[in-house]
């Protein structure tokens, strides 16, 4: 015999449990009532300042680095083959082709046959050599950059130079020079191409 009646909402909310209806309300209820919009897997919304998507079944905010993240990051698995990448060499590798080691082994073998693999070297270096000229080009502008205001001796004195070349026309040459060797670079990577 039981001490305590069941009510109505029990009996619903107990009737909703074994429906699989967790979230279903046992009870009526009077009041504000949210604007509620159901989302579905790959959607993207905006919401409270945030951007907001579902992936895989989770809802999930997007971040503005989430594709820096995407490029920095490791998988743990091969795009590709789909193994492990727990070798030393898969890390640089990704890194540059995207693939582990061995599908790089892979697919500069097939290179090789199909005589294309010279080519495939000589763009490697010449995209390296933009990645370079940007490297000495934001060295160069931030030496420019830097205060001339005065230098500190190793007597621990203050000396202040005066003269030399002016900030704006070191910097022109610099971004034209950067220009003129990126713009070569191109023609050959375009050459090679045709």
């Amino acid at each position: 015999m039981l001490k305590k009646e069941f009510k109505r909402k029990d009996v619903d909310r107990a009737r909703n449990l074994i429906m699989g209806k967790s979230g279903a309300s046992s009870e009526t209820q009077v009041g504000y009532n949210k604007k509620r919009v159901e989302y579905k897997e790959g959607d993207v919304w905006k919401e409270n300042g945030k951007t907001w998507t579902i992936k895989d079944g989770i809802k999930q905010t997007i971040s503005k680095l989430d594709a820096i993240k995407k490029e920095v990051f490791m998988p743990l698995c091969c795009p590709k083959c789909g193994k492990v990448m727990k070798n030393q060499l898969d890390k640089p590798n990704y890194k540059v082709h995207k693939m582990c080691f061995h599908c790089v082994i892979d697919y500069e073998a097939k290179l090789k046959i199909e005589g294309k693999y010279d080519n495939y070297i000589k763009n490697l270096r010449l995209r390296n050599s933009l990645t370079e000229i940007d490297e000495i080009e934001n060295f160069f502008l931030d030496l420019a950059n830097q205060s001339n205001e005065g230098y500190i001796s190793e007597k621990g004195e203050v000396e202040r130079w005066v003269g030399g070349l002016g900030k704006d026309k070191i910097t022109q040459e610099i971004t034209n020079a950067t220009k003129i060797a990126r713009e070569n670079i191109q023609k050959e990577l375009t050459n090679e191409k045709n």
